[in-house]
């Protein structure tokens, strides 16, 4: 995504050695979140953003089945949190002015799933990670890239057939058992893009043309006050 207002992208300043130390570097385990990796320059609701994640289990009656979901936010709207209005960009603010800060940009959204679903239904179910984004207030303006992949790691979807087969048998979830995961894929992604906000820190840098630029990360007691205020 193009976070060109903190990152002077067309300086092309990473060399092939910095690409081979990332790759040999790179580790298993929980995902770091906020002003990290790739989400280190980004800007989302006008706060900084960055790398979220966020993941929901199915009840053992509708399959168990996991979804989970990683995004890298960098996208303007009217931040909502739990459907109400937050902050700097509340919906009377957000297209006042033009502002790099504020509208365009773009989000990269990863849904994974064990669930043993088709092609077909993959793309169903990334479709639904774009009604979560709809719920934080993103506005999808013109010059925003709302991107979403999405992917089964099923053993038994694999399309690897053994040589002297010529015909392969793969599982595919039903479109009635759908429903679970789509729900599961729209929170996880509500989820995983606050989480980003929530875990980002203020980051300054020296943007294109050598200007100062400071991009303040949400102020998590302001958060904590407003969800408080809003109790019954």
């Amino acid at each position: 995504t193009n976070d060109g207002y903190l990152n002077d992208i067309r300086a092309r300043a990473l060399t092939s050695r910095d690409i081979h130390q990332a790759i040999v570097g790179a580790t298993g385990g929980p995902v770091m979140e906020g002003s990290v990796g790739a989400g280190r320059g980004t800007i989302a609701f006008g706060y900084k953003g960055g790398i979220g994640t966020s993941s929901r289990r199915l009840p053992a009656p509708m399959g168990g089945y996991t979804v989970g979901v990683l995004v890298q936010s960098n996208h303007g709207g009217a931040l909502k949190i739990d459907g109400a209005p937050f902050g700097r960009t509340a919906a009377r603010e957000a297209f006042r002015r033009r502002s790099a800060v504020m509208g365009d940009g773009s989000i990269m959204i990863v849904v994974a799933t064990d669930a043993p679903l088709s092609a077909r239904n993959l793309r169903r179910l990334a479709s639904r990670a774009l009604a979560g984004l709809a719920r934080t207030g993103a506005s999808m303006t013109n010059g925003s890239g709302d991107y979403v992949i999405a992917f089964s790691t099923a053993v038994e979807v694999r399309r690897t057939v053994e040589r002297r087969r010529s015909v392969a048998t793969v599982a595919d979830l039903a479109n009635d058992g759908m429903s679970p995961l789509f729900l599961a894929a729209i929170e996880a992604t509500e989820e995983a893009i606050l989480n980003s906000l929530f875990m980002a820190t203020t980051v300054s840098s020296v943007g294109p043309r050598g200007q100062p630029r400071t991009i303040d990360a949400i102020s998590l007691d302001e958060v904590r006050a407003y969800m408080s205020s809003r109790r019954p």
